[in-house]
């Protein structure tokens, strides 16, 4: 059923909340058609990076720090395909750092602050927000340009201030941040299947 229809039909109390939750996900999935040229390129940067000895440095907050943590361990493990592994820090996961950093400092500087100790020429910062507004990363964002490395955004609604900041705004357009968070973990699949597509045709 097309994306159209299916929005006539969400709200009826004639569907249970199952029926308006499966009919609002695949509205998302329909609508990220649209995202795939960006995905590419997201993908076409990534795959670069990593191939020239590079890092992807990833974060987020809640669920967005669950899906950071995700992509960073199907780069360093695997995915679907048996090679290399791929380097990536997930900087949500040592409590030590974040702790440290939020006392000491502030809670908005938990990952601008290990972006500036581990980030260096070449590597991506890679964020997961889905309302684009968490101070945060917004603050990890602009450190990434200070530092002259390139940054990827996977964001919600209207991809929030976050959108301006970013390189590549892989952007969810929807309200709710269960759909978000839904359609960020296909872009991030998605964004895997590409990289290592490309890393297998160039070894």
């Amino acid at each position: 059923m097309p994306p159209e229809k299916q929005s006539e039909l969400i709200g009826s109390p004639e569907y249970s909340p199952f029926e308006v939750s499966l009919k609002e996900a695949l509205q998302v999935f329909y609508s990220l058609s649209s995202l795939e040229d960006v995905l590419r390129r997201a993908a076409e940067c990534c795959a670069g990076s990593l191939r020239e000895g590079h890092k992807l440095l990833v974060c987020g907050n809640g669920g967005s720090a669950c899906e950071a943590q995700h992509l960073v361990g199907e780069l360093m493990g695997r995915y679907k395909s048996d090679r290399m592994a791929l380097a990536a820090i997930a900087m949500t996961a040592d409590s030590a750092v974040l702790t440290c950093i939020g006392n000491d400092y502030c809670f908005e500087d938990i990952f601008a602050r290990q972006l500036q100790a581990l980030g260096q020429a070449g590597d991506i910062l890679v964020v997961f927000t889905t309302g684009g507004y968490s101070p945060n990363i917004l603050r990890a964002l602009e450190a990434a340009r200070s530092l002259k490395l390139m940054s990827i955004a996977f964001l919600g609604r209207d991809g929030g201030a976050a959108r301006s900041l970013t390189d590549c705004a892989l952007i969810v357009p929807h309200a709710d941040t269960a759909r978000v968070q839904e359609g960020h973990q296909f872009l991030l699949h998605s964004l895997m299947d590409s990289i290592e597509t490309i890393i297998a045709l160039e070894s």
